[in-house]
């Protein structure tokens, strides 16, 4: 299994087109599948458990779209070793020897659900770990990939809004076709996140939705899923910074059990385009405020 120490693996890949055709940044988070060594070592379940946890083949789905001149950012190690979709340090106390720094967010409803920067258990549930890992293990996992990650997307973020005073990033995610919970309704094929309002334009997540229900696709929003840090961290509509989450039912694209590529895998990539295009058709000065972003 490939170590991110060793160099043969990046933590993350950014591909940039020569010419960008918007600013448009599509990014998948929870796609990475490079399992560190030791990771898998210290896991008391194995490897198919852990990988429930993955937004499988989200960065498949987006990769042409840098071919089309749009960026595309992905991260090839697992959110059950890092979440980069959370804040730096949602940490669980009772997950650590030793006492964490006293800036760590031991409180938020994510680590209380074991789904802190640092995971506890997996998508279903499962604890991950055999015995609690040193501070060091986690503060240095923070420092070499979750860190550098961010500051990357926040460089490629400022790029595209000093040249063109506006940016929106697409979140991309993907959801299990069913709920935890027998009493939760049938999830949709997309669900759009914007934290209720506050991440956006209103504009985006009308014009997603009504590009993928003319696609065939049922569409909801914020529910069961409103975006995370991420979302909520870039996003500043007052100021031209736009981030909308896209999360796909699984189903639509791929055999849950199996983790293996579905028939409509190639229509839902096909279709998945369509909406960049739609989305790259909107005009700029329909965005927000043209301003250089702050350094």
């Amino acid at each position: 299994m490939t170590q991110f120490d060793g160099g043969l693996s990046p933590p993350f890949e950014i591909v940039e087109p020569e010419a960008w055709r918007a600013p448009i940044i599509f990014n998948s988070p929870h796609s990475g599948s490079v399992y560190p060594r030791e990771f898998l070592t210290a896991s008391r379940i194995d490897l198919a458990a852990l990988r429930r946890s993955e937004d499988s083949f989200m960065d498949e789905l987006i990769a042409g779209l840098s071919d089309r001149g749009f960026p595309t950012v992905q991260v090839n190690f697992p959110r059950s070793y890092v979440d980069v979709n959370r804040e730096p340090y949602e940490l669980d106390p009772r997950m650590f020897n030793g006492r964490l720094p006293s800036f760590a967010n031991t409180r938020s409803m994510r680590v209380a659900g074991g789904l802190g920067t640092i995971p506890r258990v997996v998508g279903d549930g499962q604890e991950i770990y055999r015995e609690r890992l040193g501070i060091d293990d986690a503060l240095g996992r923070i420092e070499t990939l979750y860190k550098p990650y961010h500051r990357a997307l926040r460089r490629l973020i400022n790029k595209a809004h000093q040249t063109f005073g506006t940016v929106v990033v697409v979140d991309c995610h993907s959801m299990p076709s069913i709920g935890v919970s027998r009493d939760e309704p049938r999830r949709p094929d997309v669900v759009i996140g914007d934290r209720y309002g506050t991440s956006c334009a209103a504009l985006l997540p009308d014009m997603v939705e009504e590009t993928m229900s003319a696609l065939g696709y049922s569409v909801g929003r914020n529910k069961p899923y409103a975006g995370g840090f991420i979302t909520e961290h870039y996003g500043n509509p007052a100021s031209g910074l736009h981030t909308i989450q896209l999360e796909l039912n699984r189903a639509i694209y791929m055999d849950e059990r199996r983790r293996e590529r579905g028939p409509r895998f190639a229509q839902v990539a096909a279709d998945f385009t369509a909406l960049a295009d739609a989305l790259a058709a909107l005009p700029l000065s329909d965005l927000g405020p043209f301003q250089a972003a702050a350094e």
